[in-house]
């Protein structure tokens, strides 16, 4: 999931990071293919509006990230 298309949706990075139950910094240190974690979470909690893409994450070194 783009970082990009995450906050076009919510308004902010703050919305975003609220919705996430996250700091505002946790938000801001996201690239532009944002955390697995965030992305599977964002997809249950807007029921699909927001989609996971597997394919953007094969191979794909994760850091670990509260969510």
């Amino acid at each position: 999931m783009k970082k990009s298309i995450v906050v076009e949706f919510y308004g902010s990075q703050r919305a975003v990071a609220e919705v996430l139950g996250v700091s505002d910094q946790s938000i801001s240190a996201w690239r532009e293919i944002i955390p697995e974690r965030a992305a599977l979470k964002l997809e249950r909690i807007t029921e699909g509006s927001l989609r996971y893409d597997a394919s953007l994450y094969v191979g794909r070194r994760q850091h670990p990230v509260k969510v």
